[in-house]
């Protein structure tokens, strides 16, 4: 126990505590002054807003995908299950790069995209939903997987000899079962796209007020040498990231407790 309270407060607690006390030199009135600027309110609110979005389009089809390679058999499942890791393994500056490529007005899709339906994608907020939706699938599908593949088969054929379809057996079953492991896979999703810097700037445009995420506010605070505005700036952005992520797990824990009775 004395081993592990110092090795977190060593490498989690310290550098938190040294944060928010470069934050606090600013005073109350200083740090409120920096962080409720309208450029900081609105970098915050695409940034916790889609990184909510793309969260929830992840917990859709991240379980849609766990489903599939845990249900089904067919060629090249293997090569699927090992894609669904590659978001983990490629560095975000390629994954940005990459997914710029393809969404630019010029680009594969994104030529395709401005043709057919008038959509620009790269260099808008789109674009970083897509970079968000992108990099926190596996959080999900790898959440899902294992609970799905330990649960028994023995309560969907009961529930199908009492006569339910398939649809109820799910839905009565199978996703009471499922969802604390989803929606921990919502909140790992969320909290990666919450910070994620390196896969969103270069599809975003970064626009002040228009497609500028916290991560990079705040780079760009450290570049212009304000180094208590970018402190304060990341203090409101933990205690937002720890509030909503500490709601989450409190749901999770009473869908547990309720499944459990």
């Amino acid at each position: 126990m004395g081993f592990t309270l110092a090795y977190l407060g060593l490498i989690v607690l310290l550098p938190l505590a040294a944060l928010a006390v470069k934050a606090a030199g600013l005073g109350w009135a200083g740090f409120w002054n920096a962080v409720l600027t309208p450029r900081v309110l609105a970098a915050f609110e695409i940034s916790f807003g889609l990184s909510l979005l793309a969260a929830a389009i992840n917990a859709v089809f991240g379980f849609v995908v766990a489903w599939v390679l845990v249900r089904y058999r067919f060629p090249g499942a293997k090569i699927v299950d090992a894609l669904v890791d590659l978001p983990f393994a490629l560095p975000t500056a390629v994954a940005g790069i990459a997914l710029s490529a393809l969404y630019a007005p010029n680009g594969w899709i994104g030529q395709l995209l401005m043709d057919w339906f008038g959509l620009k994608v790269a260099f808008t907020p789109l674009g970083i939903a897509i970079a968000l939706t992108f990099i926190g699938l596996p959080f999900v599908v790898r959440t899902v997987q294992p609970i799905l593949q330990d649960l028994p088969p023995e309560e969907e054929e009961a529930a199908a000899s009492l006569g339910a379809t398939r649809w109820q057996s799910f839905r009565r079953v199978v996703f009471p079962s499922l969802f604390p492991a989803l929606l921990t896979g919502f909140a790992l999703a969320f909290a990666r796209g919450v910070g994620e810097y390196g896969s969103v700037i270069f599809i975003a445009g970064n626009m002040p007020g228009v497609s500028e995420i916290v991560p990079l506010l705040i780079v760009i605070k450290l570049e212009q040498y304000d180094y208590a505005g970018a402190a304060a700036v990341a203090t409101l952005m933990l205690a937002a990231s720890f509030l909503l992520l500490l709601i989450l797990n409190l749901l999770q824990a009473w869908m547990r407790s309720r499944h459990a009775r």
